[in-house]
């Protein structure tokens, strides 16, 4: 019996042997195909974005593309902001530290002097249509711009761009001793500008509430971040908004709605969509008409996508959950070529951080992330997407591969003189960075955000 056993233990040996060897081999030349059609895929695929390349780097867009880097001298030790050191509990305050605090003498690098404003009614004649990110901007009528979190609607019809934007003119306050930065709601303004760069005073098109504290605008409360599309079934002009209280417990979207682009807009309502909490938010509106609100939420941990109803002014069943468990907020999305961009931010209330790329090919996901879309300044701005924050993306008519990347950057000490940051975005080449839950590399192309001191679009661009 027990040789019986021992034959059928040495046979069955044998035969789990051979069945790891046959099994070995076939996972190994399963694993050999599957590296030579990757390898082949990234060949080809980085020909394509070569040849992407080579045909966007025409005249018109070559000059946006170029790399400019930034230096910094920043003061020896003893010469550091205190208040800075402070909040780094005595040690050596960082970039972020000085630039977070109105003290430091570095502030200018982030936050020049008013006297060097640019718009129409001050550039010379060197520097009218030049973007200057991080300098004053001035409106046609010499004020600064308050447009801040805002996003941009092309009006097909009357071929006219309009900015929308939280009016932060008030006083920058704290509610209580730790609570964020804020300023009581003023409102929304409307900009319009043919050429993007020049941009009229509409006015506020949604007027917050002087009185009534029980209303959703109500001046204690909090009004961020509005986007407005327009609906062409229903012929209206449909805003979207994060509405909350002074503590950011309500977290909602509110929905206003108005028969002209420079309003005035009615505010209908605010919920929590599918009942989850609504902070960082924006809208979308596809080639086929449809149009989905995108919002950060399980207290800005993921972000949810849904599917809004034909007239814009609810959500749908339909919703998603992407970006699950990555704290992800500011998103900013674009499409192109079919594929669906974004950019989003990190979760550090005031103080700047990385952005990150992502991609799908459907709207609803799967996402999948991409790594930091910032080129050139130095170090320390690519980890801080420029020391601003995404708001928006701008496609350009007449330069299919090219967008403009709108970004905030905040000034907590005075809310206010918060600044503008727009720099060219590019879609182009082959992604640099393998996909997030696997060893492969996305089809899609790059995202490639440029820094620049200062910048124009090329002249013909809107009939190229």
């Amino acid at each position: 019996m027990r040789m019986r056993h021992k034959h059928r233990k040495s046979s069955a040996l044998c035969c789990s042997a051979g069945s790891r060897w046959s099994l070995s081999a076939v996972v190994w030349s399963l694993v050999g195909c599957i590296l030579i059609i990757h390898f082949y895929s990234l060949v080809h695929h980085q020909e394509e974005g070569e040849a992407q390349v080579r045909l966007s780097h025409f005249p018109l867009t070559k000059e946006l593309e170029e790399i400019e880097e930034e230096n910094f001298q920043i003061q020896p030790r003893g010469k550091r902001s205190p208040r800075a050191a402070k909040r780094r509990g005595g040690k050596r305050p960082s970039l972020i530290d000085e630039f977070l605090d109105d003290s430091s003498q570095i502030r200018l690098l982030f936050f020049p002097d008013h006297k060097t404003a640019i718009g129409p009614t001050k550039a010379a004649a060197n520097e009218s249509g030049y973007f200057y990110p991080g300098r004053l901007w001035l409106d046609t009528e010499g004020n600064p711009i308050q447009a801040h979190g805002g996003g941009i609607m092309y009006d097909q019809r009357t071929e006219t761009y309009y900015w929308y934007g939280e009016n932060k003119e008030g006083l920058t306050y704290q509610a209580h001793k730790k609570g964020a930065a804020r300023v009581d709601i003023i409102g929304v303004n409307c900009y319009s500008s043919k050429d993007l760069w020049s941009w009229y005073n509409e006015g506020i098109v949604l007027l917050g509430e002087e009185s009534n504290v029980t209303h959703d605008l109500h001046k204690s409360n909090v009004l961020e971040r509005p986007k407005v599309i327009y609906n062409d079934q229903t012929d209206k002009y449909v805003m979207w908004m994060h509405i909350d209280d002074e503590n950011y417990t309500k977290a909602s979207v509110g929905v206003a709605i108005s028969d002209s682009a420079t309003g005035p807009f009615e505010y209908l309502y605010s919920k929590r969509p599918h009942g989850f909490d609504s902070r960082d938010m924006s809208i979308f509106k596809d080639d086929d008409g449809k149009a989905y609100l995108i919002y950060s939420s399980e207290d800005n941990s993921e972000l949810h996508i849904s599917l809004l109803t034909n007239d814009y002014l609810d959500v749908t069943r339909m919703m998603r959950r992407i970006l699950v468990g990555q704290h992800r907020e500011a998103p900013a999305i674009f499409k192109h070529q079919g594929t669906y961009y974004m950019i989003t931010s990190g979760c550090t209330g005031w103080a700047p951080n990385e952005a990150l790329a992502h991609a799908a090919e459907s709207i609803m996901g799967p996402w999948e992330t991409m790594g930091n879309p910032c080129i050139g300044g130095n170090k320390i701005f690519r980890a801080t997407t420029f020391f601003s924050q995404s708001t928006f993306v701008v496609p350009l008519r007449g330069m299919p591969d090219s967008f403009i990347f709108m970004a905030d950057r905040w000034n907590p000490a005075e809310l206010r003189d918060s600044r503008y940051v727009w720099l060219p975005l590019t879609v182009g080449g082959a992604a640099d960075e393998p996909l997030e839950y696997n060893f492969g590399f996305p089809l899609w192309s790059r995202v490639s955000i440029y820094w620049h001191k200062r910048w124009k679009l090329p002249d013909g661009w809107q009939r190229a």
